[in-house]
């Protein structure tokens, strides 16, 4: 049987964004070839949210978006909000569940989502090939030729949705990064992002001790704040508040952690103090916080004893290891553990309308590839959603 070789848009990468932007553009009749490196489609779906995948959020907005083109994501988010892809999931009888804070994931399993953009792909007739390893890609004149080293596949479209850097073990690599540097555009330096923070010294064996620790707590850095669970770790901070923060953390600056936001723990300690004053400060912090964790305190503001012998300006001393507790990172675990890729090509030479590059006519740019990376939550998969579908109407 002859191989079919020409089609009206061809994707590399069958994630989120691609596929979504295959199904769409289907939908309108084109012929569409999907082409993946790995051997299964979809792995970073099929990993996500625990293995139920975070599908999306219903709070999405463009607040919940960095980038160094801020209002870039607003177009594409607005025509394809959170619902759009809830009623698909709805249609194929998924069932899901609202974690919290708008956070949607599968009642089942992640596959059932890789299966619906799957099953919606082979409706329209769209083609999904995978483990298919890209030679090379050129355009000659009004046409991209994307070589496989066996097939040289030709098309009047051509979509970059290769993802990030992150999870190298799931096939993650910069093909998309370097593709875009070959025809033109400019790269926004990538960086881990939703990644957990590393110490080193005897901050991280004081931390180590603490290893299994859960608490909900504030970080800070800068003016940007997040709410909610902290992870002491082997190796430093983890959690979902820890990971919000990596985002928007620079290197060789503190953050600053609030251990109980909701108490102003000077004002909770000199209470005490007229009642539990013969006991030792670090069983009264213990009231509030995990007895390890107000050891932990207790050490590091270099306070121990009866809380009725601490005058104010040393209760205050403890009160701000709880409440204002200045610490810096090393650095970050990396690629290996980061759940997104900061950075990426630069959305200033792309539409925010149709993805569609501003240097070459008929490239696109979706998903992960692109300076565009969503909170915790849900909100990288609607963007996914969002940017392919509008490559996708486009093409």
């Amino acid at each position: 049987m002859a191989i079919k070789t020409n089609y009206d848009t061809i994707i590399i990468g069958a994630g989120a964004a691609g596929l979504m932007c295959a199904i769409t553009a289907g939908q309108k009749g084109q012929q569409v070839l999907v082409l993946d490196h790995s051997e299964k489609i979809g792995e970073k779906i099929r990993i996500s949210g625990g293995g139920r995948c975070n599908f999306t959020n219903i709070h999405s907005i463009p607040k919940n978006f960095l980038s160094q083109n801020p209002r870039f994501c607003i177009s594409a988010l607005k025509r394809y909000p959170p619902q759009r892809f809830i009623d698909l999931v709805n249609r194929h009888d998924i069932a899901w569940h609202d974690k919290g804070a708008g956070q949607l994931f599968c009642d089942g399993s992640a596959k059932q989502i890789i299966d619906m953009l799957l099953q919606e792909c082979q409706r329209v007739n769209v083609a999904v090939e995978s483990e298919k390893q890209i030679t090379s890609v050129d355009k000659i004149q009004d046409r991209f030729f994307v070589d496989t080293g066996f097939v040289t596949f030709t098309a009047t479209s051509l979509v970059v949705a290769t993802g990030g850097l992150s999870i190298p073990k799931i096939g993650a690599t910069p093909f998309g990064h370097t593709l875009a540097k070959q025809f033109g555009h400019t790269i926004v330096e990538p960086r881990p992002g939703l990644v957990p923070l590393t110490f080193s010294g005897d901050l991280l064996e004081q931390i180590k001790a603490l290893t299994g620790l859960a608490v909900d707590a504030e970080i800070s850095f800068g003016k940007t704040h997040f709410k909610e669970a902290l992870l002491f770790t082997h190796r430093g901070l983890s959690g979902p508040a820890i990971l919000q923060i990596s985002s928007y953390w620079q290197e060789g600056q503190p953050i600053t952690i609030n251990l109980m936001p909701s108490l102003n723990m000077f004002e909770e300690l000199d209470k005490a103090r007229a009642t539990k004053g013969k006991q030792q400060i670090n069983n009264v912090l213990s009231t509030w916080l995990p007895s390890r964790l107000a050891d932990f305190v207790c050490a590091r503001a270099g306070i121990n004893g009866r809380l009725a012998d601490f005058n104010n300006k040393k209760l205050q001393k403890v009160a701000n290891a709880v409440n204002r507790w200045q610490i810096l990172p090393q650095g970050t675990e990396g690629y290996r553990t980061a759940e997104v890729t900061l950075g990426g090509v630069d959305t200033t030479e792309i539409s925010s309308k149709t993805m569609e590059s501003t240097k070459v006519s008929n490239l696109y740019f979706i998903g992960e590839v692109m300076d565009v990376t969503g909170h915790l939550g849900g909100h990288n998969f609607q963007w996914a959603w969002a940017s392919g579908h509008a490559a996708g109407e486009a093409v």
